[in-house]
């Protein structure tokens, strides 16, 4: 490992205490928004998605400042920022503060994540790119999943304020860590004299964007949107799940999945990276990930015994964890350049549009096709991705 090693922990470790907050609203809102002044569900649904919105414009703007401020400044203030807006829950009621807190969260996730991309990029080679942004993606998901946690256990015991005033209390431990392992440099967004090993507009530019984008339509939009209405279409009659005593209906079930996902994310992350590291080189795990959920895809829209269509959808998120982590990675060894900047800023830009369109697009398919045409349509788009790395690889051999 490289010296530069601790600051990609350290900016995982912010990043995923930055994260406390935004996950537990997903668990809080919907359940609690009446505490918060709110008079309508479409108005929680408002709060949760219009942070992703927000970054669309917001992503150039700050991409821009990376090129011209050190890492370290924008980090310090993305953390200021995420302190603040969960604390705004502790404090203050009603649709307009609320939204105006979210959207500013917004602003501080995209200057989180590019910044904790351009960090990877600073710390690698070529050669251990993969399992350092595994690693950065596993630590950030322990964030997910404490957030998670505390929201769903802790609101009833303590009040969803003064969880909100914990959580963003203890946001401020990333302050420390983003001041004294972030290193205060600043990304060029171009250097002086044309660099060559980076393309412009080819395939190899294009289609890591491509692959940003569909996995997050697919993961954090088409399934993540529609988890539980799949579940409650598989569930035995009664529509609930009786597991070691408890009785979970269809929301528990996703969130004792979700749970799950994050559990292993900080150990599988690092590991997929780390395998693509070696000498037979990414392409073959990414296609065998994309290849996995396909085919586990495939079979979430045919009728399965509960039992089975539950190993299948665990065989989804598992390919999840691997995607994610590779396309990633991939971008990541696209913009490895002088124009680091330029590119993860594009390609987070687009993993958000993505992740905005999922949802949206989740109803549609659901209300047209019910719960199989979200199933076939994921399988269609992870085969097609698959589809445009393979003829690339061929055409590139073909040269």
């Amino acid at each position: 490992m490289k010296a530069h090693g601790p600051s990609v922990r350290a900016i995982a470790w912010v990043t995923a205490v930055c994260l406390l907050g935004d996950s537990m609203l997903y668990i809080v809102l919907p359940v609690y928004w009446q505490h918060y002044g709110l008079d309508a569900l479409w108005q929680v649904g408002v709060l949760l998605s219009v942070n992703r919105f927000v970054r669309l414009p917001l992503g150039p703007l700050i991409g821009w400042l990376y090129s011209r401020l050190p890492k370290r400044t924008g980090v310090l203030a993305a953390v200021a920022l995420a302190c603040a807006t969960t604390l705004a829950f502790g404090f203050f009621s009603g649709f307009v503060p609320l939204l105006a807190a979210r959207a500013l969260w917004g602003a501080a996730w995209s200057m989180l994540r590019i910044g904790g991309y351009l960090t990877v990029l600073e710390a690698s080679g070529g050669g251990d790119r993969g399992q350092l942004l595994g690693r950065y993606n596993g630590i950030m998901g322990v964030g997910s999943l404490v957030g998670m946690l505390a929201g769903g256990l802790l609101a009833d015991l303590l009040g969803v304020r003064a969880v909100a005033l914990l959580l963003g209390a203890a946001t401020l431990a990333g302050l420390p860590f983003a001041w004294r392992f972030v290193p205060p440099t600043v990304t060029p967004s171009a250097s002086p004299q044309p660099d060559p090993s980076v393309p412009r507009l080819t395939t190899a530019v294009l289609l890591p964007l491509l692959s940003g984008f569909t996995a997050a339509l697919v993961f954090f939009g088409l399934l993540m949107s529609t988890l539980s209405p799949l579940i409650a279409a598989r569930l035995p009659d009664g529509g609930t799940l009786t597991l070691a005593g408890f009785t979970l209906g269809a929301a528990s079930v996703a969130g004792v999945l979700q749970a799950l996902r994050w559990g292993w994310s900080p150990f599988l992350s690092p590991w997929f990276g780390r395998q693509s590291d070696g000498p037979r080189g990414r392409l073959p795990l990414y296609l065998a990930a994309l290849g996995l959920a396909a085919a586990a895809f495939a079979l979430l829209a045919v009728p399965l015994p509960f039992g089975l269509w539950l190993a299948v959808l665990l065989a989804v998120m598992l390919a999840n964890t691997a995607i994610t982590t590779l396309s990633d990675t991939l971008a990541a060894d696209a913009a490895a350049g002088s124009r680091a900047v330029a590119y993860m800023t594009t390609y987070t830009i687009v993993v958000d549009i993505g992740a905005a369109l999922g949802p949206l697009a989740s109803f549609v398919l659901l209300g047209a096709f019910g719960p199989a045409g979200v199933g076939f349509a994921c399988a269609a788009l992870m085969a097609l991705t698959a589809a445009a790395w393979l003829i690339f690889h061929r055409r590139r051999r073909m040269l």
